[in-house]
This record gives C-alpha cells, structure tokens and sequence, in this order.
C-alpha cells in the first residue's frame, strides 16, 4: 500500500499504486484533473501537484517542486485543465523543480525517463523531453521546445520556445538557444554553435567513422562559408548514411532555423 503521511492534502481524483511514499505536506490536487502515480515515487516533502497528471514509476521528487500547474501564458485560462503533463520512470525532480501542463487539449507536456533536473529548472507548458538528460540549476525551456535524449543543458542556460535539441547536445552554462541545435552540437556562446560535443560522443562509444561523419557536417553547416541553403545541399550530395539522413530530417524540419556557427562579433573582428 502507499504511504501518506498525516500532514499531506490529497483532494479530487488521485491514484496512488503501491509502494508509493507522500512526504510530509506535500499537496495533491487532483480537482483540475486526474492525478495517477506509479509505484515506487517517492514525494520528500511540500511538493505541490496538480492534474492532470501521470507520474510513472521510482520517480524522486524533492521539495517545493511543482509540477502540472497551469501555463504562464495570459491567453491561457488556468481553469482550463488542457492534456496535462505525462512523466516517465526513474527521473529526479530536485527542489523547486517546476512544469507546466500543455495548452494543447490532445498532446501533453512530456518528460520521459531517466532524467535529472537540478533545483528550479523550469519546463514550460507543451515541453517534450526525452530520456538521460541532465537539465542544470536554473535552466529554462520555454513552451513547446523539444529536447532529444542525452543532452546536457548548464546551470541557468535558456532554450526559447518553439527550438529544439538534437540528441547528445550539449549547452553552456548561462547561454541562450535562439534557435535549433543539431545533433552532438555544443552551444559555446549565445546562440552558437561553437563546437561538437566530442566527450558526450566518446562516452556514448560512438564509432570513430561516425564521429568523422559528424565533423564533416559541422564544417560543412559552419566553416565553409556557404549559406544554410547551400549547406543542405551539400548533405543531400553525400553519399547517404542514417548519420546524413539525421542531420537533412532534422534540418528540414526546423522552424525557427539552426542556430550561428559564430557570434556576429567574432565574424566582425577576423572579417
């Protein structure tokens, strides 16, 4: 059975699997929504939640994280319950985590597993997160961004909304993405895309003839000097590989653009 302490507040309709643990004054209010937990989460203390709301298994979530609260959108009624937000298994919530429930009434904001978020990272309404990223202290996603699976975003770094990260990016601390950033990249400046993200490439036993794959698309998109137009024309000459065919889909299916190679003041100074 799952175990309450005395002092949480559980209202409307919440469902708690076995084995499920609620701290001291924690809140669980599942009047906007449904709230469903699985086993194995465990709810430290003065964690707040909302509906609706799924949270799958052995999820840590530590105090003063808030998570299902209404969008910070002043077009959005927050009455409106809207798809809610869906977590995955095994991920870390630290303190004062907060994610926010889609605007959209079919598809949820999404966090899958094996995630760890530091304190008072901030998902916003609409996010998609994938699986084993590390989120920093203070990072910011806003609405409707996507994060693929092993990124790693620095403390205090901020994604706008609408971009995406491809999967094994890396992005500094304190910096800013604009715009989107492929696959293994590394944001270095704001904005920009400075570099590849080789250690997460190594540690994630990538062949050395894919990484090589991978450099040839960061000199082509960045140290060629063609435009983003021609850029993709020069991936889709290469011979196809699944390596190629990554980066031309994910291109081709950006909305805001690729972010910069290089910042408009280091162009300026060797120009």
């Amino acid at each position: 059975m799952p175990t309450v302490h005395p002092t949480a507040v559980i209202d409307g309709d919440v469902s708690l699997a076995d084995t499920v643990a609620i701290g001291p004054y924690c809140v669980l209010d599942g009047t906007t929504g449904p709230i469903s937990i699985g086993s194995g989460t465990r709810l430290l203390s003065t964690v707040h939640l909302t509906g609706p709301l799924t949270v799958g298994l052995r999820n840590t979530i530590y105090p003063n994280a808030c998570l299902g609260f209404p969008a910070q959108d002043l077009k959005w009624d927050p009455a409106r319950p809207g798809a809610g937000v869906v977590i995955g298994n095994d991920n870390t919530f630290r303190e004062g985590v907060t994610v926010h429930r889609a605007t959209s009434d079919e598809t949820p904001t999404t966090i899958g597993s094996d995630n760890f978020l530091m304190g008072i990272a901030h998902i916003g309404h609409d996010a998609r997160v994938g699986d084993n990223n590390i989120i920093g202290q203070a990072a910011m996603l806003g609405g409707f961004v996507e994060v693929a699976d092993r990124v790693n975003i620095g403390g205090a770094a901020g994604v706008h909304q609408n971009c995406r990260v491809g999967r094994g990016c890396m992005l500094g601390g304190n910096q800013v993405l604009l715009q989107d950033l492929p696959p293994f990249f590394m944001l270095t400046g704001s904005n920009v895309a400075g570099s590849l993200n080789l250690i997460g490439l190594r540690r994630s036993h990538t062949p050395p003839a894919v990484i090589e794959e991978i450099r040839w698309v960061f000199r082509t998109l960045y140290r060629r000097g063609l435009s983003m137009k021609s850029a993709r024309s020069a991936l889709r000459d290469h011979e196809p590989t699944p390596t190629i065919d990554e980066y031309i889909d994910f291109i081709d299916r950006s909305r805001r653009g690729i972010c910069q190679g290089r910042s408009k003041s280091i162009r300026a100074a060797i120009g």
